[in-house]
Parts: C-alpha cells; structure tokens; sequence
C-alpha cells in the first residue's frame, strides 16, 4: 500500500507540475514570450515541483481555514444565540451537507484514471492509500483551527479535538454506504452527480444549519458529543468493512470512464452541460423570428435555447417566492423576527451582493452561448468581424440583464416590503435604494460575466476552458462578493455607491469590449 502510495503522489505530482506549467504559459504577455520547450526546461520543472508542494501544504490548512471562517465564523453575528453554540451547531451540520457532497473516495479525478485504468496500478491499494491520506489531511488541517476558534469563542479544549475526527467519521460512513449500496446495484456513484434525493438531503442539512439558529435553535456540546460518540462507532465499522471490500477495481472501472473523468475535473462541469443542454434546444420549423441582422440571429438563438436560459430563474422564482412569504408569516407573528429582519434590512444590504452572485446565470448562460452557437460559429472569419462581434454582444447583454432582472425584481420587491412590516424606516429613501441597488447587482453581474467571455474567451474548439487568467477573476469574483458578507453599511450609504458603481463599470467595461473584443473574441488552442 505503501508503494502504491509513493508511485500514485508522484503521478498526481507531475500531473501538477504539468498543469502549472501549462497556465503559467496562458498568463497575458507571459504566454507571447516562452515556448513549448518549457516542459523540458529541468530548472522550471523544479520550480513548479516546489510550487506543486507548497500547493499541497496550503491545500492542508488554508482551505479550512477559510471554511471555518467564511462558512462558520462570519455568520454569527447574525444570530442572537451564544456564539460558540451556533458555531457549534452549523458546524455539525456541515458536516453532514460535507460528508455527501464530498466524500474523496467516488471522486473520478484523472489521476485516478492515469493511475488505475491506464497504468493499470492495483485499485483496492491505490484507493485506500490515497482514501486515508486525504482524512489524514483533513484531521491535521482542521486541527489547528477548531482549537483556534475554541480559544476565540471559549468552548472546552476536547471539543476541539474531537470535531475534526468527526468529520472524518461522517466521511466514512458515507463512502461505506455508498460501496454498500454498490455491492446491492452495482452502480458506482458520481459524487459530482448528486441525485434529487442527495440534493434533498444537502438542502435539509444547510437549513437546519444557517435556518435553526434565527429560531433561537441550536445543539448543545452534549448533543454533539452524542452525534460525535454515534458517529465513531459507525465510523469505526465503515473502516473495517471498507478495508474489507474487494470489488475497488469493478467500482472504478464503471466510475472513471474518460467522461466522468474529464467533466469531473472542470468546476463548470463543461461535458456534463453540453449534452444536458443539447436534449433542451427547441429545433421545430415554427420557430422563427421577424427581426434582421444580428437581431434575428440572436432571437433565434434564444427562442430555441429558452429551456436553457430560463429553466433555472424559474425555479429561483418559486424559491425565493416560499422564502418570502415565510419571511412575511415570520415578521407578522413573532415580534423578535420582526425587529431582527428590520435591523438586517437596514444593516445588512451588502449581505445580498453574495446572494446575487449566487443566483445570477451570467457564467452559466455564457458557457450555453459558446457551446451551442459560438463554438462553431468562430470558426468562420466573418463572425469575428468587429460589427458582427459588437452587435451580438450587444443583443446578448439585453437578454442576459433581462433574465437575471427577473429573480432581482422580486427579491427587491419582498425586501422593501418586508422593511415595510417589519416597522418602516424615517428615511422613505430606503425602500426605493433596496429596489434599485439590487437590480444593480444583478445588471453587474449580468455585465461583468458577458464582458469577461468577451475579453478572456476562455474555451477550446471542444469546450474546454484554457484560460487561467478567466478562472482567476472567477475567483476574485466569488471572494470579493463572500467578503460583503462581513460588511454592515446603512443601507441608503451602501444602496447608493452600489447603484453608483454599477453604472460606471457597465459603461467602462462596454468601452473596453468596444475596444479590444474583436481581438480577444476567438477559440482558444
């Protein structure tokens, strides 16, 4: 097991050096100046090794570092419960979402696939050494910090021992089910294709944790330790049976087919979608259009892909419907609801730029534009005209505003008026600022992920992404919205520079598009 090991973590290892060698060559500029002859080069090849293990390190701590504090530690302000009960009690639930959503094991990443279907390597010894090695990390990772955390908030030293092999006891339970419930189907789950029931489970698990604690409803330590003392004697037995199961090699073999391989490892899961979306594209001859020129192209477009466009806002627009009249029933009968959510509504506004980074469709519909037009159509040197570049750029920014305008519309609607309910403000202002300024967030999300594919077009011929550049503003984008959640700014102040910034990006940013679109608007290699 031990030599599986070594020979897998440095397969995974020049894997990575690869990989960073390979976006280090898509960086802007850089990219013009070095050559292919990079991967031979032995100097760069020891520098990407070092950047690969500090990789590793970082990946140990710094994740859960940033999920204790960003899932966990930044939401209790918002509740009137002791803070190292809630901490505790979302946490624990957590956990659980965790635990289904990612237990390492029905991962098919492709160093699986190199190591056990191309290599051939044994799959029991490679799965198990690997499978251990990523709770091991998770333990040392965790560690750290839930002693830190206990120390901020006060709680005994042993829970904070404990939590960490509580995640890894959940961990095990699931990957025992899960190679429990292969040995009854003999179907392999894809940890990456969560089913209706899973994603059930997840929602109940995520509302028990962020929902319970508004009711002034959290778990005990004794609780906990319950669960914890429950979940180590199920624990225990998964890792027997899990050292016991044999059929590794029937799992995998079903499990790392070079589809779920290499849709696994893209966060937009780019094959997945592709053929999703081919069974939604409306195709019949009664669908035509009265409009020209770029107009007409687009509108086609759109009237065929309208399952595409609009199934998920649908869906956003009866959630967040139930969210609101549950709100409304919450403010109306409970007086302690209804000062809470006028506080939030007046302090809380930046809250909701996360929020509306989470709804918006502006990456989702883009990656829906290239697949099922752009694609193919880039290929042809007039579609890469300036006119015709501008001109759906331009079509397009009016469908993508209107669609994520939807949930926007009802969702400033229901926060005007439950700061109506739930006692008003002096300042008449605030019910059209929260209006308006989330509309705003909407419209620049809507622009910034259309501007963004205009000027990184970050896909290959086969909707593959191949831009570092585009994953790095993602991610800035993601942290940058997670970071308003900390921020408490009257809602008139923040409303306004929202609204203010909102109109001086769209207009920048359409600049730029102008500028340099019918440069960068291609294929990639």
């Amino acid at each position: 097991m031990v030599r599986s090991f070594i020979l897998s973590f440095r397969l995974k290892n020049a894997y990575r050096v690869n990989s960073i060698i390979y976006s280090i060559k898509q960086l802007p500029i850089i990219k013009n100046i070095l050559s292919d002859r990079l991967y031979k080069n032995k100097g760069l090849k020891v520098f990407a090794t070092i950047i690969s293990i500090l990789i590793e390190i970082i990946s140990v701590f710094l994740g859960k570092l940033l999920y204790l504090f960003l899932m966990i530690y930044s939401f209790l302000s918002m509740y009137q419960t002791a803070a190292a009960a809630t901490f505790l009690h979302i946490f624990t639930f957590l956990t659980l979402a965790g635990a289904l959503m990612n237990t390492y094991m029905f991962n098919p990443t492709k160093d699986k696939y190199y190591a056990m279907i191309l290599m051939r390597m044994d799959a029991k010894s490679y799965t198990l050494s690997n499978y251990y090695y990523q709770l091991l990390k998770v333990v040392i990772g965790f560690l750290p910090f839930t002693i830190l955390f206990g120390l901020l908030l006060q709680w005994p030293l042993w829970l904070s021992l404990v939590m960490p092999v509580y995640v890894v006891m959940s961990k095990m339970i699931v990957s025992y089910y899960y190679l429990h419930d292969f040995q009854k189907t003999k179907k392999a789950r894809n940890e990456n294709l969560p089913s209706g029931i899973l994603w059930g489970l997840i929602a109940i698990f995520l509302l028990a944790a962020y929902g319970l604690p508004f009711l002034q409803l959290v778990i005990s330590p004794t609780i906990f330790l319950v669960l914890f003392i429950i979940s180590c004697l199920l624990g225990i037995y998964s890792f027997v049976k899990i050292n016991m199961f044999s059929a590794y090699k029937k799992v995998y073999k079903q499990l790392l087919t070079a589809q779920n391989t290499y849709t696994s490892e893209k966060n937009n899961h780019t094959e997945l979608v592709k053929q999703t979306s081919l069974k939604q594209i409306e195709l019949g001859k009664e669908i035509t259009s009265h409009k020209s020129g770029f107009a007409y192209f687009h509108e086609l477009f759109v009237k065929r892909h309208q399952k595409i466009l609009t199934k998920a806002v649908k869906k956003q627009v009866v959630i967040i419907f139930c969210i609101l009249i549950a709100a409304i029933i919450g403010v109306l009968v409970d007086d302690t609801i209804k000062e809470r959510t006028n506080q939030i509504l007046l302090t809380y506004l930046p809250y909701f730029v996360f929020i509306m980074y989470l709804l918006n469709r502006g990456m989702t519909l883009t990656q829906a534009m290239f697949m099922n037009c752009d694609h193919s159509m880039l290929t042809y040197k007039i579609y890469r005209t300036p006119k015709v570049i501008l001109g759906m750029f331009k079509e397009r920014l009016k469908t993508l505003i209107t669609i994520n305008l939807i949930p926007a519309i009802l969702i400033g609607g229901g926060l005007a008026l439950l700061l109506y309910l739930s006692g008003g403000t002096s300042n008449g202002a605030n019910y059209l600022v929260l209006i308006v300024s989330i509309m705003a967030m909407s419209i620049f999300f809507s622009v910034h992920y259309l501007v963004l594919y205009y000027l990184l077009q970050p896909y290959n011929v086969n909707t593959e992404m191949k831009s570092s550049t585009y994953k790095v503003v993602q991610f800035l984008t993601y942290f940058v919205s997670y970071l308003m959640i900390e921020w408490h700014l009257p809602t008139l102040l923040f409303g306004g520079v929202m609204i203010f910034f909102c109109i001086a990006y769209s207009f920048v940013s359409l600049l730029l598009v102008y500028h340099y679109a019918p440069k960068t608007f291609k294929l990639r290699i």
